[in-house]
């Protein structure tokens, strides 16, 4: 038999987790709290599971869930998307992901991603017989070089996919960014997939950007967002996606037959939880730069280098003092002689840089984040 991912292995998170688990290191790698969430959350999940909401909810969401989402929409980024043609529920932003890439990709077409990548993104592409282009953001800011990416277009370029906050390097576009995608995109057949899954995730006084804030760029891209990042619930596997009607028409026709609907009684909770607790949202951005900021003054005696990150719950470490190991060899060797597991970013590239470089997740209780710079600031 033909593999149509002949040369896809198994992801570097599930990779990482396993040995994180057989070492008994301590998991500074995939990005999940090791902390709960809400306790009202839970609470509100487990009156709908004994309330018998147990079966099928409709195929894009529940509509209490979708007018929730609409009105987020509206007071975050000014957008007044329609909760029945313009939301759909999904499980989970890897699955929105991939029905917008397979609604709109066809084969021969080119999709643009930018390096590192997150890498789920390039299966998606090349299962719809497509092509991915890579161009690699600038060094040291992780920044879009435009102009590059305006020689890039063709005929057959189809998609161009966005990731701000960005995982796996924290950096955020502006914007400038969104004004300059508009312009170079501007009547030409080009979609945009814009995924913004850490979209509470932005530190420092700066807002979060969203495609849907602009008005040119948003009659042409998806937008992914993610409950499960936001609720500390990684696991609930759950998002959604905010894409204008006739593109959503045809996001709808995939998901329909990818995952057909998503878990009923956590949507029922969410709807209800976003209603009764809308400061949570709110509040993220400054739980989040706490621990960012706690992590940065654990490691800062280290001979680790680093820009605190701008976004996400992920912390990039320059080990170049330390060891001229490939990440790959060096996360190993952390992971396996030292407890701590990190992230290479290798994994994401195409043609990976010469640098010195992992990703620390530091969406941890603070014990953990002492215990492994502890250990880091050792080496």
């Amino acid at each position: 038999m033909q593999s149509k991912l002949p040369n896809v292995g198994t992801t570097i998170f599930t990779v990482m987790s396993k040995m994180a688990q057989d070492h008994n290191a301590m998991h500074l790698s995939q990005g999940f709290p090791d902390f709960d969430c809400p306790e009202r959350l839970k609470e509100l999940v487990s009156y709908y599971l004994n309330d018998r909401r147990n079966q099928y909810p409709p195929m894009t969401g529940i509509p209490a869930l979708r007018e929730q989402i609409a009105k987020k929409v509206s007071q975050y980024y000014g957008y007044d998307a329609d909760p029945e043609t313009e939301v759909t529920v999904t499980s989970g932003a890897t699955e929105a992901l991939f029905d917008a890439i397979q609604a709109v990709v066809s084969a021969g077409d080119e999709v643009i991603v930018f390096d590192p990548a997150y890498d789920s993104y390039e299966p998606a592409v090349i299962l719809a017989g497509a092509k991915t282009i890579h161009i690699p953001m600038s060094q040291p800011d992780y920044s879009i070089d435009w102009d590059r990416v305006e020689q890039s277009l063709s005929e057959k370029t189809r998609l161009i996919i966005i990731n701000s906050p960005h995982n796996p390097c924290g950096s955020l576009l502006q914007d400038s960014d969104f004004d300059t995608l508009a312009r170079i995109i501007r009547d030409r057949n080009i979609l945009v997939l814009s995924d913004e899954v850490y979209e509470h995730m932005v530190f420092d006084g700066v807002k979060h950007k969203s495609v849907l804030s602009h008005p040119e760029l948003r009659e042409k891209s998806f937008a992914v967002f993610s409950f499960g990042k936001t609720y500390h619930a990684t696991g609930w596997k759950l998002a959604y996606c905010v894409a204008p009607k006739n593109l959503t028409i045809e996001f709808r026709k995939v998901h329909q037959f990818v995952t057909f609907t998503s878990s009923s009684f956590v949507q029922f909770a969410i709807a209800d939880f976003m209603q009764e607790c809308p400061e949570h949202a709110l509040e993220l951005p400054k739980f989040y730069q706490a621990k960012r900021d706690y992590f940065c003054s654990l490691v800062q005696d280290s001979r680790f280098s680093f820009t605190p990150s701008g976004g996400t719950y992920f912390q990039l470490l320059d080990y170049s003092e330390i060891s001229d190991q490939s990440d790959m060899d060096f996360n190993l060797y952390l992971t396996k002689e030292k407890g701590v597991a990190a992230i290479p970013l290798t994994p994401f590239y195409e043609s990976a840089p010469d640098s010195r470089v992992l990703r620390f997740c530091f969406c941890k209780d603070d014990s953990t984040l002492e215990q492994a710079a502890e250990i880091l600031c050792a080496l």
